[in-house]
């Protein structure tokens, strides 16, 4: 069984808070058994209270707020997308909309809206000084990029 990843989100923070995301990342099959990608959901969901920290008191220099959410695909498998505009619900879930074009979600496109619970939360990320804060499931990601688009990502990371 596969599951899809949206590699990279490339999020622009305005001063009014809106956030815009550009689709230009790939998006890369990894087996939904992968230790490397595993251990990378489970270091970004470890994790989740700096997330949320940033999110509840954001400094002037932390923008972009997004979750990496998975969504099942029609038959089987998973998609694993970036939402941007991440809203609280309660009770452990969230709204947001695709900030990348869905694969193998049906009808569903990006800026569309949709909700998804906590334990479907496989990453986290926002921007601090224009440096990607988070990101977990990117790094597993960067050996199957062309070598300069993950050179350039990589100098775009911090860490947290």
């Amino acid at each position: 069984m596969a599951a899809a990843f949206a590699a990279a989100l490339a999020v622009l923070g305005s001063p009014t808070g809106n956030v815009w995301a550009q689709d230009r990342s790939p998006v890369i099959d990894v087996s939904s058994g992968n230790p490397e990608m595993n251990a990378a959901i489970a270091k970004a969901r470890g994790t989740l209270p700096a997330f949320w920290a940033s999110y509840d008191a954001p400094k002037p220099s932390e923008t972009g707020h997004s979750l990496k959410a998975r969504f099942p695909k029609p038959g089987s498998g998973h998609e694993h997308i970036w939402m941007a505009d991440v809203k609280k619900i309660g009770d452990g879930r969230y709204s947001g909309k695709f900030a990348n074009v869905p694969r193998d979600l049906p009808g569903k496109k990006a800026g569309d809206a949709a909700e998804f619970k906590e334990a479907d939360i496989s990453d986290w990320m926002f921007m601090r000084n224009d440096k990607i804060v988070g990101g977990e499931t990117i790094k597993p990601l960067l050996k199957s990029m062309p070598k300069a688009d993950a050179d350039a990502l990589r100098a775009r990371m911090e860490s947290p």
